[in-house]
């Protein structure tokens, strides 16, 4: 890969955010690039994504760091945080690496809003970014200091959604 890689960042209060993220790795490991999807929130095999990504092999690494279950908004639990400092870790160990053209931190804003990790240590490990890999951030509450670094940044917008009317998430189709 020669371009120059850039920081994308898609948020807002609609759903599709991982979905468009998911969107992205795929098109980047058809044209023969290497994808590494690193999920602050999410458990090992909960989503359909985490079954799909085998399928692609070494091209496609979907690394869930987060434990199954809700955060609480009452305050963070010392393992949550604990897990999400190691999903920090775990991207910055991938951008020395050299192995990953596009970097997906799925749920990094999410983590950040909680109180998970700090909106400097994400702000650091963006300023570590090597020049030629792709970075993508997803998750609601995109922090103002983190879109001021990005080079684009897409707002999901729920107009309308079957949630709102009660209907319950289906695997497969929402996760």
């Amino acid at each position: 890969m020669s371009r120059q890689g850039r920081i994308l960042i898609i948020t807002g209060e609609g759903k599709g955010k991982t979905t468009a993220a998911l969107g992205l790795a795929w098109q980047a490991v058809g044209r023969g690039e290497r994808v590494l999807m690193i999920q602050f929130l999410k458990a090992p095999d909960t989503s359909g994504e985490h079954f799909a990504a085998d399928a692609f092999g070494s091209r496609f690494v979907i690394k869930p760091m987060g434990r199954k279950g809700f955060i609480s908004r009452r305050g963070p639990d010392p393992l949550d945080r604990d897990l999400a400092h190691a999903a920090l870790e775990e991207a910055r160990k991938a951008f020395e690496s050299g192995r990953h053209d596009l970097i997906i931190l799925d749920e990094v804003n999410v983590a950040v809003h909680l109180g998970l990790l700090d909106v400097e240590d994400l702000l650091g490990l963006i300023e570590s970014k090597p020049q030629k890999v792709e970075l993508v951030l997803t998750g609601r509450y995109a922090p103002t200091e983190v879109v001021e670094q990005a080079d684009a940044v897409l707002e999901m917008r729920n107009i309308k959604h079957h949630f709102d009317a009660g209907l319950p998430a289906r695997e497969g189709i929402e996760y």
